[in-house]
């Protein structure tokens, strides 16, 4: 099962979400997240917030239709986002994924990146992806990725203060056991020149993001 939230970032950022819409796909509304969905013509399974960030009269039409909505003030100890991945981890999904996490307020963004970190304590993998990028974090260990012409750049953030020993094939600048620390922008902006390739590393914990440039047809 795949579990995708759609969080109130802003709206221009966020990809067609019927692109992903499947059989095996659940759906959670966070506060405005919920008004994208069924403007899309998506019906959330869940819906969670404060709902803050909609209008009086958008709160009033989404409380009439969902009974069940998880409503919750604006002065708690976590976020909307947070409470709704709390919920998504307990069904042990194999993916999660975030939409509207980024763009707007740069606390938000920062903390739904601090949030990937959940999935490594759960055993599932959390993704977060907008228009131009995927993201998601991985513990040491020896991984696959194939090339995408729609995302060519990938790059790779140490999370934890060290990541040690990392390793890179099939990629335009090879590496080979280098060890990289917060600062460091060695593993940004990679590009794939076979069409499958592999990283590694024995130690730490790694953000691997694909990426593609701005164009105004997204």
């Amino acid at each position: 099962m795949i579990i995708q939230i759609v969080a109130g970032g802003p709206k221009e950022n966020i990809p067609d979400l019927m692109s992903f819409h499947g059989e095996d796909v659940l759906w959670i509304g966070v506060d405005c997240g919920v008004s994208y969905l069924l403007e899309t013509g998506i019906t959330p399974k869940k819906i969670y917030g404060d709902f803050d960030s909609v209008s009086n009269e958008q709160k009033e039409t989404i409380l009439q239709r969902f009974s069940d909505a998880e409503i919750f003030p604006s002065e708690k100890n976590e976020t909307d986002t947070e409470i709704a991945i709390n919920w998504a981890l307990k069904q042990k999904p194999s993916l999660i994924r975030i939409f509207g996490g980024t763009g707007g307020r740069l606390d938000h963004f920062l903390a739904n990146i601090q949030l990937l970190l959940k999935g490594l304590e759960h055993g599932s993998r959390i993704e977060i992806l907008d228009i131009q990028n995927r993201m998601h974090v991985v513990k040491e260990g020896t991984y696959s990725l194939c090339k995408d012409s729609s995302f060519p750049y990938t790059s790779f953030l140490p999370v934890s203060r060290f990541v040690l020993g990392i390793t890179l094939t099939g990629f335009k600048y090879p590496l080979t056991n280098r060890n990289i620390k917060w600062g460091d922008t060695l593993c940004i902006s990679n590009e794939m020149v076979c069409e499958n390739g592999t990283f590694s590393f024995h130690e730490g914990i790694l953000m691997v993001i694909r990426s593609r440039d701005y164009h105004s047809s997204f």
